[in-house]
């Protein structure tokens, strides 16, 4: 049975897997509010009420490799899982594969060129592991690695900063033949590859992203996640599609952050002296029902324990004992030393940030809070799980950086679907999307003018491409792609974007 969903179902998904672990932890956050920022820049001249951004700060798009490039079997390229997954029949809506998808991989001057016109001066794209690796170890594919080089050199000559995702969820479906993120060999697969892709790469990609969204990895792609969409129980999976147990899952979840700190240190070793580091997880977040100091740190609490699996023992350098003691018979397998290698110190975190997982109260159990249930009225957007919350984008970033402190954080990932669709005068008015980011943005910037350190934002997506399970069926993109032609037409949104990157503000 095909899955009528795409690949935000699977952050909404894994946040309400995520209600289910219990509260209670070796160390609660105290709650803290944000430092005031003494040189928040300052409005424009004849802007004086904008809603300003720090100096410096990036506007960004993000896109991942089997989305946009096509290319799926040119230039040496091998297979990958989301290959072998899109060719299995009843997978994808409508058949669809990224075969073609938007035909990047052909097509990427003219793409640079239009993100340079819409003002994107940084842009989130994911490398494709068996691009460069065919069989996901072994020599270098040189004309896969070209293809990267060119892609950089283009945007650097177009001011563009490149920001490099390396696993996007395509894994060479060589390695999963081999047992994939079960297999402890795996991890260490991946930090060879990061390595490689460092050293060649790194003289003029300055940041690099380990992992992308461990849960989608690890829970949707290694069980799947059961949810209710419009009153319908449906079960999610992605790529490689299986179904373990809890144990085996613990597994591949801790393989997943030791591939994380095993690229890290590749990273560190291979790439030229400046280069940064850090993964681009969907924090699951428990924003407070109230802001109050009490409720402010019941979310505190609640978003550390959502994220008991992946960030948090990144961040500590161990699991949590309510987390092991929850786990029980089925805790992974771990020792120390690799500890050591998961928790290595990193330039940044970058989180994808759509909605949020709870809405939390301080309560007197154990737990420290308690969830309160979203209205049935709640307004959303055009996706049935996106529910409409712009204080996310505030409050996200802000319990990172007061739960875990890290010196720079990146908001790799927001955006809306829309019902996109040429006008008469051949224009696209996705006008819901540019109060989707309006409001948002509001929200981000109030976050940086207390002093939460967020670099840059990146919106998804900065094209209309293939959404995962949910095929050529939901558009992300500021900028419309006709997917029979691959003619490219900027919409409202990207006028926006313009407008806000010229500004370095809300417009």
């Amino acid at each position: 049975m095909t899955n009528d969903l795409n690949r935000r179902d699977f952050v909404r998904a894994a946040g309400t897997a995520a209600v289910g672990i219990a509260a209670g932890s070796c160390r609660q956050p105290t709650s803290e509010a944000p430092v005031n920022a003494s040189a928040a820049s300052q409005a424009q001249p004849g802007h004086s009420r904008e809603l300003v951004f720090p100096k410096g700060f990036l506007w960004g798009v993000a896109t991942a490799s089997y989305q946009i490039e096509g290319a799926w079997n040119e230039d040496g390229k091998g297979p990958s899982i989301w290959d072998t997954f899109a060719h299995t029949p009843g997978t994808i809506r409508n058949s669809d594969t990224g075969d073609v998808a938007i035909d990047h991989y052909h097509r990427y001057k003219e793409d640079v060129r239009l993100m340079k016109d819409i003002g994107v001066n940084a842009y989130r794209f994911s490398i494709a592991w068996p691009r460069i690796f065919p069989n996901g170890t072994g020599p270098i594919n040189q004309k896969g690695l070209d293809f990267y080089n060119r892609l950089v050199d283009e945007l650097k000559a177009a001011g563009i900063e490149p920001f490099a995702t390396l696993y996007h969820w395509d894994l060479p479906q060589a390695l999963q033949d081999q047992g994939g993120w079960q297999s402890r060999e795996i991890p260490k697969a991946f930090g060879d590859y990061a390595g490689s892709v460092a050293k060649h790469l790194s003289d003029r990609v300055k940041h690099f992203f380990t992992i992308n969204e461990f849960q989608q990895l690890c829970d949707t792609g290694h069980h799947g996640v059961e949810l209710i969409v419009q009153g319908k129980p449906v079960k999610l999976h992605i790529a490689p599609g299986l179904t373990l147990d809890e144990g085996a899952l613990n597994q591949v979840r801790y393989h997943a952050i030791l591939g994380h700190g095993l690229a890290v240190q590749a990273i560190r070793a291979m790439g030229q002296a400046g280069t940064k580091v850090g993964p681009a997880e969907n924090m699951p977040t428990a924003i407070p029902a109230i802001d109050s100091p009490e409720h402010v740190t019941a979310a505190e609490i609640a978003t550390r324990d959502l994220n008991a699996h992946y960030l948090a023992p990144m961040l500590e350098g161990q699991y949590s004992e309510a987390f092991l003691t929850r786990a029980g018979k089925d805790a992974p397998k771990f020792t120390e030393e690799d500890f050591r290698l998961i928790a290595a110190p990193l330039d940044f975190v970058g989180i994808n940030v759509y909605i949020p997982s709870l809405l939390v109260m301080a309560s007197d159990q154990p737990a420290g809070y308690r969830a309160v249930p979203f209205n049935n009225s709640h307004p959303k957007m055009f996706s049935s799980w996106h529910r409409l919350e712009p204080d996310v984008l505030y409050w996200a970033p802000r319990l990172l950086h007061a739960i875990w402190k890290p010196k720079e954080i990146y908001v790799t990932e927001n955006g809306c679907a829309a019902s996109d669709a040429i006008s008469a005068d051949s224009q696209v008015y996705d006008s819901d999307r540019v109060m989707y980011l309006r409001n948002g943005m509001s929200q981000l910037q109030r976050a940086t003018r207390e002093g939460v350190p967020v670099k840059g934002n990146f919106v998804w997506s900065a094209m209309d491409n293939f959404e995962w399970t949910d095929g050529y069926g939901t558009r992300f993109g500021i900028v419309y792609v006709d997917f029979k032609t691959q003619q490219r037409t900027p919409k409202l949104s990207a006028q926006w974007f313009r407008e806000a990157s010229r500004r370095n503000a809300v417009v």
